[in-house]
């Protein structure tokens, strides 16, 4: 796949396959999931289940292709940033 990308004149990014760090493609989701656990407190695996459940539902269909036409921009700032993060 790189070496396809790379024929084709596209840029690719380093990216560690085993990162710790959130895929680029899905990295506006965890700002809004860390968001939505801010100040709650679980008793049970259940509730946090059910919690997550719940806030991927709740996400319109669109989220996922928002996310993903934004990352061009996402890129051009971490590259102009010498890769540091962007909040």
């Amino acid at each position: 796949t790189r070496q396809k990308l790379l024929e084709l004149g596209w840029d690719v990014l380093p990216h560690p396959p085993y990162s710790p760090d959130p895929a680029p493609s899905d990295f506006h989701l965890f700002r809004s999931l860390q968001n939505s656990l801010n100040g709650k407190n679980f008793n049970s695996l259940v509730e946090i289940k059910n919690h997550i459940e719940k806030f991927f539902a709740e996400k319109p269909a669109r989220i996922w292709k928002d996310g993903n036409f934004k990352l061009p921009e996402r890129w051009k700032q971490v590259v102009e940033q010498n890769s540091t993060y962007i909040i």
